[in-house]
Formats: C-alpha cells, sequence, structure tokens
C-alpha cells in the first residue's frame, strides 16, 4: 500500500484582473488618439500662422526664419514697413487737407459759410450745420427749408466718393418736454441723425458710405450755460473720413 501523499491540485487562477488591464489599456488608445488629433490641429494651426507671417517678412523661408537671417529681415522689414506707413499717413493727411480746402472755397462760392461750418483734425473733415436749419424746435422730422441745406452736403460728399460719411446729432442739456414720443436727448439727436441718414440715401448717396449716430448733449462745443451756446450746441454734423482700400 502506498502511504505517500497525493499531489496537491494548482486552484484555478483567478483572471478577474485581466478587465481592469484591458479597460486601463483602452482608455490609454484612447488618450493616445486624442493627443493625436489635438496634435494635428495644432499643425495646422501653425501653418497658418507661420503662412501669414511668411507674408509679413517678405516671404522668407522656413529655414530663414528659424534661423539667425530671421532677425535681420525683421529689423529691416520692419524699419521699412513703418517708414511705407509714415509715408502713407503723410500722403492721406496732405490729401485731405487739399480736400478740405477745396471745400472751403465750394462753401465761400456759395455764401453759406455762415450756415455750414467746416474744420480739419487729424484727417478728418468735419461739416456742420445747425439744428434751426435743419428742424423744427424740439422735432426728430426735417423741416421744409431743409432741403437747401443738405443740398450743399450732398454735393460734398458726392464729389468726393472715396469719403465714408458719419452722421452725427446733437442737442443741448434740455430736458425733453412730457408727451414727446423720444425719452430723452439721445433718442432725439439719434432719430435727426438718422433721418438725415434717410434724405441723403434718397438722393443717390450708397448706404455703404454712410452711418448715423446720436450723440444727445455729449461732447457739447460750448457750455450750456446761455440760449446762445445752446443754440450752437444744437447740430449736425458730418464726418468726412477717407477710405482705406485693402
Amino acid at each position: 500500500m502506498n502511504n505517500l501523499p497525493e499531489p496537491e491540485q494548482d486552484e484555478p487562477e483567478d483572471m478577474g484582473w485581466l478587465a481592469t488591464y484591458g479597460d486601463m489599456v483602452t482608455l490609454l488608445l484612447v488618450f493616445f488618439v486624442l493627443l493625436v488629433s489635438m496634435s494635428t490641429v495644432e499643425v495646422k494651426r501653425f501653418q497658418s500662422v507661420f503662412g501669414s507671417m511668411r507674408m509679413a517678412f517678405g516671404g522668407l523661408s522656413a529655414s530663414e526664419i528659424a534661423g539667425g537671417q530671421m532677425q535681420s529681415n525683421i529689423d529691416s522689414n520692419t524699419q521699412q514697413s513703418v517708414q511705407d506707413l509714415m509715408r502713407i499717413r503723410q500722403e492721406l493727411l496732405k490729401n485731405q487737407e487739399n480736400v478740405f480746402n477745396a471745400i472751403q472755397s465750394y462753401l465761400s462760392k456759395k455764401n453759406v459759410e455762415g450756415e455750414v461750418g467746416a474744420i480739419l483734425d487729424e484727417g478728418t473733415i468735419t461739416l456742420t450745420i445747425g439744428d434751426s436749419l435743419l428742424f423744427a424746435p424740439g422735432s426728430e422730422e426735417l423741416a421744409e427749408g431743409a432741403d437747401e441745406q443738405l443740398q450743399t452736403i450732398l454735393e460734398i460728399i458726392e464729389s468726393n466718393r472715396e469719403m465714408t460719411v458719419n452722421i452725427k446729432g446733437y442737442t443741448d442739456d434740455s430736458p425733453i418736454p412730457q408727451g414727446m414720443r423720444f425719452k430723452n436727448n439721445w433718442e432725439l439727436s439719434a432719430l435727426r441723425a438718422v433721418n438725415v441718414l434717410r434724405w441723403l440715401i434718397d438722393h443717390g448717396i450708397d448706404p455703404l458710405r454712410v452711418t448715423a449716430t446720436g450723440m444727445g448733449d455729449l461732447n457739447p462745443r460750448f457750455p450750456n450755460d446761455s440760449p446762445e451756446n445752446k443754440a450752437k450746441n444744437r447740430r449736425v454734423e458730418f464726418c468726412l473720413e477717407r477710405q482705406v482700400i485693402k
């Protein structure tokens, strides 16, 4: 009779860890896929930025931009760009000055200098008409005699087609009477500016050239401390600026 002990049988191995391991591997795979996709977007963004830089640096190659030649080219191109911008600005200002002189001469010939004012400031030509020549007191609707004044403005705008025009309405600081359809001076000035804009568009001005802004009693020309000064502050301005063609 064999008294040797029987060999122990191996217990079945627990394979439950494989599920956790598989989940971890799957998550890592998804993570790296996201990294790759994000890297692809960044490459495209870099290519876009690089293209813009290359145009700004005068068409330099990638090796030139990455190398030492970039700095010298940037310095020279930047200096040239600044000089070009200064030259263009001076040309624009000179051109605007010539236009302003022509407008002043035109207003003098029409003998409306006392009715239509003109100033030149930093390249912007501003024409000003008192509200009494365009509107009845406290009204946003154009008066019957407004056409004559606006016709002068229309002719100036038509003869300077490269200009954009911002129409600004102004009032004094007097409160709006009860019962009016507008609540405050800002609304009154905005309605007046819009009605002037509509008149210009109805008479052939390209709508893309004109904008309207209500300024209310902001930026008064004179202190609102007398009837005379208040009358001077109630006005419509036409700001003419030269368009920059891109």
